[in-house]
């Protein structure tokens, strides 16, 4: 996809244009870091943890966040929710890098920063508050306004005929494991093979995480079809289990 809008690029007239690849996947597998918005530090469905000491917590902190220190993370891992995006701030880029690592090296995929820490969230006018940490995580995950069940989409596989279920994986992907009954059309061929779609089903679109998935659904919506996307992995059953919720499972048991 990259590569493909490097073209449109070139074709519109620039020139000094580089791709990277390996996208954002590649550049968190290099261990690099990536920072959280304002709006998403305030308004994102994420666990915030403040990694700096109780005391300093309690002194003054983001709205939201969850009190656990840097030296107690390995332990309060196992009270994270696998699945949420997690935001990170401490007293030193150093340690919330630290946190960082050690949250993605135990299976988290979703890991960013507050990027200058309390001081940059004040300094950009970010507001904090006072009083006792909080300490326990309350994260549940919100689905997405037209995302559609995995059991929903399984009925739809199983052959409900005012459904028709797209992939919009790449040929690669979707060669190596194609789902019967499903229709694919890659996410970078969409725009231009709309008119392979009927107007009068109901479309529910899948890919390898969700996020293309998504992006063809609101392409598809903004041009009259009524589409939903599938956020999870829909074959070949559960996901493999992460370090930390091999972890979670521990604790409950």
């Amino acid at each position: 996809m990259s590569a493909r809008s490097a073209g449109q690029a070139k074709r519109a007239g620039y020139r000094n244009i580089r791709v990277l690849l390996a996208g954002e996947p590649g550049w968190v597998r290099a261990g690099y870091p990536t920072y959280a918005t304002h709006d998403f530090v305030r308004n994102g469905n994420i666990v915030l943890i403040d990694l700096r000491s109780r005391e300093k917590d309690s002194s003054g902190r983001i709205p939201r966040s969850v009190s656990i220190p840097l030296n107690s993370l390995e332990d309060g891992m196992a009270d994270i929710p696998a699945m949420a995006p997690v935001v990170l701030y401490a007293d030193t880029d150093a340690q919330a890098l630290q946190g960082m690592h050690m949250l993605r090296q135990e299976g988290f995929r979703k890991v960013s920063l507050v990027e200058g820490n309390l001081n940059g969230w004040v300094t950009a006018g970010g507001v904090t508050e006072k009083g006792p940490p909080v300490t326990t995580v309350t994260w549940k995950r919100k689905p997405g306004k037209w995302e559609v069940s995995l059991a929903d989409f399984r009925k739809a596989l199983a052959g409900t005929n005012q459904v028709l279920v797209l992939d919009v994986r790449t040929d690669d992907e979707a060669g190596a494991d194609r789902i019967q009954g499903s229709r694919h059309i890659p996410l970078d061929q969409l725009v231009g093979r709309m008119n392979e779609l009927p107007r009068d089903k109901t479309i529910y679109i899948f890919c390898t995480t969700g996020a293309r998935a998504e992006m063809a659904s609101r392409e598809l919506r903004k041009n009259g079809f009524r589409s939903y996307y599938l956020a999870s992995p829909p074959a070949g059953g559960p996901a493999p289990k992460s370090r930390v919720q091999e972890r979670q499972d521990g604790k409950r048991r």
